[in-house]
């Protein structure tokens, strides 16, 4: 692989000079490295991420907008499936959207792909490399596979889950919550005049929610835990960067983020009745004007 040799030389390179520090050789300068080496990473993945969060955020927040029309589509043909599907492009070529920009939010998943593939070779070279065991804080070696100390197995519906002696299991916990977290973040909030098409996908979101990060965590006991260290690393790397473009998004609704609108939950603001015009006066007052210090009584 092409990418392996670059990623390969520059990790040595990293430890070798931070293996000189003592401080970062008592805790692991290997970890370091590695630390380095994924936000290096993701901050170079970081105009693709945020082009991503972008387009996929305006994108959604323009099909809520016509969801009720798409919907009375659904009701005038909905014995005409292939009338419904014309219609509705139609009806987003009429207001600019692209219905497959959602595909974007694949883009950074799909160029991580040959770099974590790459990884996993660069992690293993390194342990055949002769440069022993690499512990850092308190795991032992991060060369080593986590499913390697299992104390028991526990029985899936697919496979038999290994689970590793505690400090093996850190980082794959890791990775799991962080994964959790990110995803809970994009998660849209239910529309309260959804859909059909939007319940469905609401419940497919959902769902990737849930599985998404049991997979991550399956995947990292799997691996070097020095590959588990990378997946949480650059977790926290996203979580930052989704933070400030659509704040704590679903993972807490009741909360402002990032300085966007609607980013952590929906606006309390009220708006005003009368089309936010000048504002009136008081009303007036029905009672008698005083004149001279004293009420003038009204006259019989």
């Amino acid at each position: 692989m092409a990418i392996e040799q670059p990623l390969s030389a520059f990790l040595v390179y990293l430890y070798v000079h931070f293996q000189a520090v003592p401080f970062f050789s008592a805790i692991g300068a290997y970890g370091v490295a590695i630390i380095v080496l994924t936000i290096i990473i993701r901050l170079a993945l970081s105009p693709l991420t945020q082009f991503q969060l972008v387009t996929q955020r305006k994108t959604l927040a323009e099909q809520r907008k016509l969801a009720p029309q798409i919907s009375e589509i659904r009701k005038k043909y909905k014995k005409d499936q292939q009338r419904i599907t014309q219609e509705t492009m139609k009806l987003y070529q009429e207001h600019g959207i692209n219905p497959l920009s959602g595909m974007i939010g694949c883009l950074p998943l799909i160029v991580q792909i040959p770099i974590l593939t790459a990884l996993y070779y660069v992690f293993q070279g390194f342990a055949k490399g002769g440069h022993g065991v690499q512990p850092f804080l308190f795991i032992p070696n991060l060369n080593d596979t986590p499913a390697h100390h299992a104390v028991f197995t526990l029985p899936l519906v697919v496979v038999n889950l290994p689970i590793p002696t505690p400090d093996y299991l850190i980082f794959p916990l890791l990775a799991m919550i962080t994964t959790f977290v990110q995803s809970k973040m994009l998660q849209q909030p239910p529309s309260p005049n959804a859909t059909e098409q939007e319940l469905q996908t609401q419940q497919m979101q959902r769902t990737m929610v849930l599985l998404s990060p049991v997979m991550i965590g399956i995947f990292a006991l799997q691996v070097p835990a020095g590959l588990g260290l990378y997946w949480f690393i650059g977790n926290c790397v996203s979580i930052i960067q989704q933070y400030f473009v659509v704040g704590w998004g679903n993972l807490f609704p009741n909360r402002g983020g990032g300085g966007q609108t609607g980013g952590g939950g929906p606006s309390k603001a009220v708006a005003s009745k009368g089309g936010g015009g000048p504002t009136r006066g008081p009303a007036p007052s029905l009672k008698p004007v005083p004149q001279n210090g004293r009420p003038r009584r009204p006259k019989k």
